[in-house]
């Protein structure tokens, strides 16, 4: 295998960093939520048509029924885990709503036993049981500070499995198109999803201040196409789990950046809370195999 022109962490590190401006950059715009979603969507796809226009367009006539369906729902799903999550974070704080956004893999698990038949081990269901229980752990203490910080927590927790089945019904037709076509497709979907739903919320398209445009453009470009486009690049050298463990940094980076952008500090039960449900999601996500080969492959 050829070797990357830098090392895959550096980029990972990036967009580690990248993914965790997101919800900095959603506190900072002062839109109603569905709007800053639309507008982030938008951008994306408006970005993403050249390239594929000019490499991609041919793929779409290999869509079957059953991929345009799945993609339709898979659109719709992403929209709605934007309304949630950005609407969590108006009421919660940001490493409370990172951090419970981070449960994604336990949903994926639950979701791969009743969608696909996929086994459950014993060590999925303790990793699920050690993550929920420190979501518990940080929405009490926000239930103590305060009833608005936990409605927070339960809409960043919708927001969760919003994202999780979004990437189920992503995972069949992801094996017959490439990342570009199906991304382009279900953004545009998401994007006109985004569209009826401001519009029958009565949310306001504009006209909004000249710093709002900004952060909208800079949610698509930095997490949606700079940070996600980064770990699919590493993927190439890197284990899939190395970027999960990585992502498990992003309410690190944002609760930092919170605490110097917004002044917010962490409580005990959200630094508490956040402790365990990393715990749960490292150990769902680590597998012991790794370091046995580790280790062989340094004695040999």
């Amino acid at each position: 295998m050829e070797r990357p022109a830098v090392h895959p962490y550096i980029p990972i590190i990036i967009g580690v960093i990248s993914v965790a401006l997101s919800a900095i950059f959603v506190k900072l715009a002062t839109a109603d939520a569905g709007v800053i979603a639309f507008y982030r969507m938008l951008f994306s796809v408006l970005l993403m048509l050249p390239v594929f226009l000019l490499k991609y367009r041919w793929e779409i006539s290999f869509l079957k029924r059953k991929d345009w369906i799945y993609s339709l729902v898979a659109g719709v799903l992403l929209a709605f885990h934007f309304i949630f999550w950005f609407e969590s974070l108006n009421y919660t704080s940001v490493a409370s709503s990172t951090v419970l956004v981070t449960l994604q893999p336990i949903f994926a698990f639950a979701g791969t036993y009743f969608f696909f038949k996929e086994k459950v081990s014993f060590k999925a269901i303790l990793s699920a049981i050690i993550a929920i229980t420190g979501s518990v752990i940080i929405s009490w203490g926000d239930f103590k500070v305060s009833g608005t910080a936990l409605y927070g927590d339960i809409l960043a927790l919708i927001g969760c499995a919003f994202i999780t089945a979004y990437l189920l019904f992503g995972q069949d037709v992801r094996k017959r198109i490439s990342l570009i076509t199906y991304t382009f497709v279900v953004y545009s979907i998401s994007t006109i999803t985004l569209f009826i739903y401001v519009i029958i919320k009565g949310e306001s398209l504009g006209p909004h201040p000249s710093a709002d445009w900004f952060w909208f453009i800079m949610l698509a470009l930095i997490p949606n196409l700079l940070g996600h486009t980064l770990f699919n690049w590493a993927l190439k050298w890197v284990s899939t789990n190395v970027i999960s463990i990585a992502i498990l940094l992003e309410p690190v980076g944002a609760s930092i950046l919170a605490y110097y952008v917004f002044h917010e500090t962490l409580s005990v039960s959200q630094i508490t809370g956040g402790i365990v449900v990393i715990m749960g999601i490292l150990l769902f996500i680590v597998d012991p195999r790794m370091f046995r080969k580790l280790k062989l492959h340094k004695k040999t």
